[in-house]
């Protein structure tokens, strides 16, 4: 369990580290070495803070005790891991947090384990929700930095990247902590565990830079430097919020809203609808999947071992 959550979290970094690193590396203002730095450092002290997200995914969702929990968080990690690599694959970039949670709530029912209906609801309701918040957000962000001074761009580029790195690591990057908490028994956030996620995760978001910027900043739509600014802020309001509510959202769902926002400011025509299109099927298909995929794995372990 623990070498597989490694492996979780070296895949969580190519396909989160690298979108968030690669949405804003075609303009400039932000350094390839210093935004890693800045969201690795992130993500390695801000669930010593608060793991209010991770406790979602170990207790709120449902109750995974002992080796039961065990079980059932292996069979999403690896049912997760499954969809998000299929898709990926075939050049339909989804979200990990979609994979993980449909997985695991799936791997409950199946292994009967207690399922809380109303934690998958407010789940659910924050992922449909972030991307079109984020979207709604970065459309005021650009009206209102585009009457600002050309100057000012690349300390707001900044000021929206660190806002995404926290935003990251409050919320969505909390998956990865609560792997390492079921698979090793323990609770919290121990300072160790977060560096070692930091580490893997650090390896994964240099390995999937490119591929995740030539998504986000090419396929969406033709970004300026205006459009970076503003998804950052859209997407980082819109993640932050639904951490203090303890609701894990996919960072690049609202990255990739605040783009689509950013890019409707300017002009309709200026996104590229046919992707985006096939990013939100992507994102369609990734939960009920692995949930199917969580609960038909679960069902055959109990099966066995009854």
């Amino acid at each position: 369990m623990a070498v597989l959550a490694g492996v979780f979290a070296i895949v969580s970094g190519v396909n989160d580290g690298g979108a968030l690193l690669g949405a804003g590396l075609r303009v400039p203002g932000v350094r390839p070495l210093v935004a890693l730095f800045v969201l690795v450092a992130a993500v390695a002290a801000v669930p010593m803070l608060t793991s209010r997200v991770a406790a979602t995914f170990t207790t709120r969702l449902a109750s995974l005790p002992g080796a039961a929990g065990q079980v059932a968080m292996t069979v999403a990690v690896v049912c997760a891991l499954v969809v998000v690599l299929v898709l990926s694959s075939r050049g339909w970039p989804t979200s990990l947090t979609l994979a993980i949670v449909g997985g695991l709530t799936g791997a409950a029912v199946g292994l009967g384990l207690p399922v809380s209906a109303g934690a998958v609801g407010l789940v659910l309701g924050a992922g449909i929700a972030a991307p079109f918040v984020g979207a709604t957000v970065a459309v005021l962000a650009s009206r209102v930095v585009s009457l600002g001074r050309a100057q000012s761009l690349p300390r707001l580029h900044w000021g929206g990247f660190a806002m995404q790195c926290l935003a990251y690591a409050a919320n969505d990057g909390q998956k990865m902590l609560a792997v390492f908490l079921v698979g090793l028994g323990v609770g919290g956030a121990p300072p160790l565990v977060c560096l070692l996620v930091a580490a893997l995760f650090a390896v994964g978001a240099v390995y999937g830079l490119p591929r995740a910027a030539r998504t986000l900043s090419r396929q969406l739509l033709p970004a300026r430097q205006l459009h970076a600014v503003a998804a950052g802020l859209g997407s980082g309001l819109s993640v932050i919020g639904c951490a203090a509510a303890g609701a894990p959202v996919s960072m690049t769902q609202a990255i990739a809203g605040g783009f689509v926002g950013a890019g409707v400011a300017d002009s309709v025509r200026r996104v590229r609808w046919a992707a985006t299109m096939k990013i939100v099927l992507a994102w369609t298909l990734t939960l009920p999947v692995s949930g199917l995929l969580g609960l038909a794995a679960g069902l055959m372990i109990r099966g066995v071992a009854a």
